[in-house]
Formats: C-alpha cells, sequence, structure tokens
C-alpha cells in the first residue's frame, strides 16, 4: 500500500511491521478514521505518520501548506516527537533518491508557548507539511492569521488521547477539531493513539464525534516486573530513627524547615537518624544495577535534594533533576543524555510521564 521509498526504508531498518501497524495501515492508507491501541514502545507512532509520510512524499504538493496535524497533550512530547520523524524522513527521501524519484524533504514545524513571535511569522509565511503542537496552541493558531495555513489538511494524529477525552481540555479540543473541519470545508482523516483506553468505545466516539471511527486494538496485559520495597524492616520503628514522633512527621518537619532554607541543601538533617538514610543508598545501589533508570517524585523541591544527594553519596554525577522550572533547552539535553548513557539516571516529576521516548529505560523508581 506504500510507494517504492518508504518500503525500501522501513524493510531496511525493521524485520516485520508489529500488529498495530499491520492492522492499522491498510485503513490509514485508504483514509479512514482510526483509534490505534497499543502497548508503549510497540510503534503506535510510526503506525499513524508512516502512511502521512508515504503520501506527503508520493504526492508532493507544489505549494507547501500544512497537510498532517499532530497533537499532543504534552510539550516535552511535542519535541520529541519532531526529533523522532527526522530519521524516516531523512531515510525515506534518501531512498527516493536512489530510486531516481528524487522527493523534496517535508518539513516540520513545532507550535506551543514556547514558539518565538520570530518563528511564529516564519511558519505563516512557509507553513511546514507536518505541523507539531498542542491543543492551547491550536485553539490560538485557530483565532489568528495562520488558520489558513491549515485548510489544506489531510490527517490529524491526536496523541495520548485517554488524557484528553475525560478532561476539560479534551472538551475544548473536540470544538476546536469541528471549528478545524468547518474551515477546511473538508473531513480530514482523524487518528488517535492511546496505550490505556477504557472505555473504547467512548473514545472512539470522542475521535470521530459523529464521524465512523475504527478501532485498531492490539493491547496486551502489561510486562511488568512490580515490586513494593520498603527501605527498612519497620517504617515506624527504623533501628537509626531517634525516639519521640513519628517517622512521617519528623520527614514533614525536616522538609518544612529546607522550604524554609534553615538546612542549607538540606543535607544536614538527613544523617543517620531519619528514614531518608536508608533511602538513599537503596535507590543509589538500584541505579548502579541497571542500565537507565527514571526516579519520579511528587515536587520540585524533592527532585532537586534526591539529585544532589545521590550525587554527593556516589561521589559522581549519577543522576539529573528534570521537572517543569529546568529550560527546555537544559530538559532535551538531559533526555539526550540519559538516551545515549552518558547519565545513569533522571530524577524527574510529572514532566517526564507521558508517553515520552526515553529509549531503553530499564528501571522506574517511585518514591
Amino acid at each position: 500500500m506504500f510507494g517504492p521509498a518508504t518500503r525500501g526504508w522501513f524493510q531496511s531498518n525493521f524485520s516485520r511491521p508489529t500488529a498495530v501497524q499491520a492492522q492499522g495501515w491498510p485503513l490509514l492508507a485508504s483514509g479512514q478514521n482510526a483509534l490505534l491501541l497499543a502497548p508503549t514502545g510497540s510503534g503506535k507512532t510510526l503506525a499513524a505518520f508512516l502512511a502521512c509520510l508515504d503520501r506527503l512524499i508520493e504526492n508532493p504538493d507544489r505549494e507547501v501548506l500544512t497537510r498532517v496535524l499532530y497533537i499532543s497533550p504534552l510539550k516535552a512530547l511535542v519535541y520529541d516527537i519532531e526529533r523522532n520523524l527526522r530519521a524516516p524522513l531523512a531515510g525515506i527521501v534518501q531512498y527516493s533518491e536512489r530510486l531516481g524519484k528524487p522527493s523534496p524533504r517535508p518539513t516540520v514545524a513545532i507550535r506551543t508557548g514556547d514558539t518565538s513571535t520570530r518563528e511564529r511569522q516564519q511558519q505563516l509565511r512557509r507553513p511546514a507539511e507536518i505541523l507539531v503542537t498542542t491543543p492551547e496552541s491550536l485553539y490560538l493558531i485557530l483565532g489568528s492569521q495562520m488558520h489558513t495555513t491549515l485548510l489544506h489538511l489531510e490527517t490529524i494524529i491526536i496523541d495520548e488521547i485517554h488524557s484528553l477525552a475525560p478532561t476539560k481540555r479534551g472538551a475544548h479540543l473536540s470544538l476546536s477539531l469541528e471549528r478545524l473541519a468547518h474551515l477546511c470545508g473538508h473531513e480530514p482523516q482523524r487518528i488517535g493513539l492511546s496505550a490505556t483506553v477504557e472505555p473504547v468505545d467512548s473514545v472512539a466516539r470522542y475521535l470521530g464525534g459523529p464521524r465512523p471511527v475504527r478501532v485498531v486494538n492490539t493491547l496486551e496485559p502489561p510486562k511488568l516486573d512490580l515490586q513494593i520495597v520498603v527501605p527498612v524492616e519497620d517504617m515506624e520503628k527504623p533501628a537509626a530513627a531517634p525516639s519521640g514522633g513519628s517517622i512521617l512527621g519528623q520527614m514533614m518537619a525536616e522538609e518544612k524547615l529546607r522550604q524554609a532554607g534553615g538546612m542549607g541543601h538540606g543535607m544536614a538533617a538527613e544523617g543517620a537518624g531519619t528514614l531518608w538514610s536508608s533511602i538513599y543508598p537503596q535507590i543509589l545501589e538500584m541505579i548502579g544495577q541497571h542500565r537507565s533508570t527514571i526516579i519520579f517524585v511528587n515536587s520540585r523541591g524533592l527532585c532537586e535534594r534526591l539529585a544532589l544527594r545521590l550525587n554527593e553519596l556516589a561521589g559522581e554525577e549519577v543522576a539529573r533533576s528534570h521537572h517543569g522550572s529546568v529550560s527546555h533547552k537544559e530538559r532535551q539535553q538531559i533526555e539526550e543524555m540519559l538516551k545515549a548513557g552518558q547519565l545513569k539516571a533522571l530524577v524527574a516529576t510529572s514532566s517526564l510521564e507521558l508517553g515520552i521516548d526515553m529509549g531503553a529505560v530499564d528501571l522506574v523508581i517511585l518514591v
């Protein structure tokens, strides 16, 4: 169903399609709306994009306008998708050249709240064929002059659709999608992606509205090795704890002191008399036993403190912190370091939780 360049690139990089790709591609190539459900790491994103890339390369437009719109609920995932599109785009174009049918490389643009005024003006003058954005940025685009760049849209991809469908953000997005269909004067193909959906029929109705949506469900129970780890034999009476007061009360008191700035970096109070003195070494040992680790915590303060303490114990930098106050450029650098094996661990808040492609992470710790 794909052109020779797309087939050649895929066959040179993969032994065979995954289940969601094999079942989804005939539907997508025929232009049908589809909800693709598959486990994390099963190639959902490529399943959605490859049919789009094939159309862009096999049937290039003389007038460059946006033909594919990718919508993500998370800004970090937007930048991740843009990075992951580079390899297939470059590879398929190279195969086109080898076959004697050179095709211009489709362009990709990102539109989020971080996009500068200069970049937005450039996107208006020279629209990219693939626009990667968030629900809120799409709403702003539809109310601006840039909406004219979407009038020839062919495909809309909504990633992590389960996190949008039951929320106010999702209701808002559904209105934007209907406005977009009205502006286009035709029905762009809609593709939803998720690794966790319940109930499936409701999410399919959310994706299509009154339009028919085919469901490709290749979900299976996650293959997880899940352990609940307690750092001491008795959390009520850890051997090193001082007498008087509960451990939880002690930890909360120490956290208040740290936030008030009364303990420098917050390390002075974390000696032998706290539960944390048992937690840190155990986490460090687990990091050493694995290739790459993500440690999730509940706050930015704990994120910074935990990364600092682990590095102090290790005597070298084994972990970096990843949260919303870290600049996008630095977050991107930290993610690349983990993927490349230059960093053993990331301590993160929810900034890293929604489907971001972090490569071969073999341990996730929830503190």
